[in-house]
Formats: C-alpha cells, sequence, structure tokens
C-alpha cells in the first residue's frame, strides 16, 4: 500500500502529507498545552513564549541528530541536509534540544522547569503518534518481511509484507497520552512525575518496537542507537522517579 507523498501543489510549490502531519501534531500539541497551562495558572502567553523558541529548537535538533548518525549518506548528499519532506527527524535528538531551550526558558521566566515539562509531555507523545503516519506515507520506519498467514496485520510495504512498526509505534504512544491524562490528574504527585513517566513509557516501548525495523540508525553494525537511548533514558527516568519519591518516604 502506498500513498503518493504530495498532498498538493500550488504554483511550484509542493505541499506534503509528512509536512500536513507535522504541523498538525505541532499545532493539536500546542493547543493541549496551552489550555492545561492556564488550568495550573500559568500565564498561556508566556508559555507560548516558551514553546516558540522550544518548538524550532525540537525540529533543529530531530534532524541534526538524525543527518549525524546518517552521515556516511549526507557528507556525499549535502544538498539533502535541509530536505526534511523527505522524512528524516529523531525524536531523541529533537526532545534533548527542547530539553535544554526549555530549561533556560523557564529558567528566564521564573517557572519550574519540571512543571512545565509536565504540561507539555501529554502532547509531545500525541504529536508523534500523529507524526508516524507521516512515516508511513514516506514509506520509512518500517519493520523486517513477514508471512502476512502469521501476522495478519502485516501491511504491503516497499515490495512485501512487513510488521507496520510505524503503527505499532503510534498506538503505543496514543495509549501512553491516555494514561498520562489520566495520571495528571492524581493526588500526590511531584513536579516532574508526568514527563518521567512519559519518558520510562515511551522509551521501553521503543526499545521493543525498534527490534523489528529494518531502517534504524546504527551505533555499530549490530547495536540499534535508538535502543541503546531508549535503554539510558528508560533507566534514569525510573531512578529519578524513585529516588525524588523516597526522599519524602
Amino acid at each position: 500500500m502506498s500513498i503518493d507523498p504530495i498532498a498538493f501543489t500550488i504554483g511550484p510549490l509542493s505541499v506534503t502529507w509528512y509536512g500536513i502531519l507535522i504541523a498538525s501534531a505541532v499545532l493539536i500539541g500546542m493547543f493541549l498545552a496551552l489550555r492545561e497551562a492556564e488550568r495550573q495558572g500559568i500565564d498561556p502567553d508566556i508559555f507560548l513564549n516558551i514553546l516558540v523558541v522550544c518548538l524550532p529548537l525540537a525540529f533543529v535538533g530531530a534532524r541534526v541528530y538524525y543527518v549525524v548518525f546518517n552521515w556516511g549518506y549526507y557528507s556525499e548528499n549535502l544538498a539533502e541536509i535541509p530536505a526534511t519532506w523527505h522524512g528524516g527527524l529523531a525524536i531523541h535528538g529533537g526532545l534533548l534540544f527542547a530539553f535544554i531551550g526549555g530549561y533556560f526558558m523557564f529558567k528566564k521566566y521564573r517557572l519550574s522547569f519540571w512543571k512545565g515539562v509536565d504540561i507539555a509531555a501529554p502532547s509531545v507523545v500525541l504529536g508523534q503518534a500523529i507524526g508516524r503516519w507521516g512515516n508511513f506515507i514516506n514509506q520509512e520506519a518500517y519493520g523486517y518481511p513477514v508471512d502476512p498467514e502469521k501476522i495478519p496485520w502485516a501491511m504491503y510495504i516497499d515490495g512485501a509484507y512487513r510488521h507496520p512498526t510505524f503503527l505499532y509505534e503510534s498506538l503505543w504512544n496514543v495509549a501512553v497520552f491516555a494514561f498520562l491524562l489520566w495520571l495528571r490528574r492524581k493526588r500526590g504527585l511531584k513536579n516532574g512525575d508526568v514527563f518521567l513517566c512519559y519518558l520510562l513509557l515511551y522509551s521501553l516501548g521503543r526499545f521493543m518496537i525498534e527490534g523489528l525495523r529494518t531502517d534504524s540508525l546504527m551505533l555499530t553494525p549490530s547495536l540499534r542507537v535508538a535502543q541503546v537511548v531508549s535503554i539510558l533514558a528508560a533507566v534514569t527516568a525510573a531512578a529519578l522517579l524513585y529516588l525524588r519519591h523516597k526522599q519524602n518516604s
């Protein structure tokens, strides 16, 4: 199954489905985050100022991360480096750049950093769920070939029936999103708990799903970058959750 990556054209300008989905994810995520910021007593205009800085940083970081770990290709195709409409955004790079930018922006406005990332976390994971469909349209982020009789939900992609890993991750992220919405209403939470739970749950899901993919960024011939980063992120999140709550026990 394939869909034309070009949604429509306006004169010489081609608008891709990938771009539409990423833009939709950003707008929906911003709307939800601003509503939650207001509910928690934070001026939405201030939170918007923070997002205006963090979102471009996340986009740049996601691309830089992807290019760095595919430098063998991009070093010989420099014109492709800014061609994000062809795909190639890595969430771990985006999170890192946004995390750093957010830290300084929240400090600038004298707001709790942990509270801020708690507000943003559900929007981030929902945006990831939406963005994975852009990977499907671009025919990327798919799994290895399987027997459709044994895996009846396999999808015909790039000449074979394959694990639809983009779908697995999208569904997992929707489940994490729903859990975070439930969690943030619970009593007894510390600032940062929602974000750390997002980091833990997303990383565990990503680790499992990444093992099924055929287009992973590789650290070595047998070591997938995303799995290494996911394990480090999950262990860090779990340790911080444990230590921060143990101090109050």
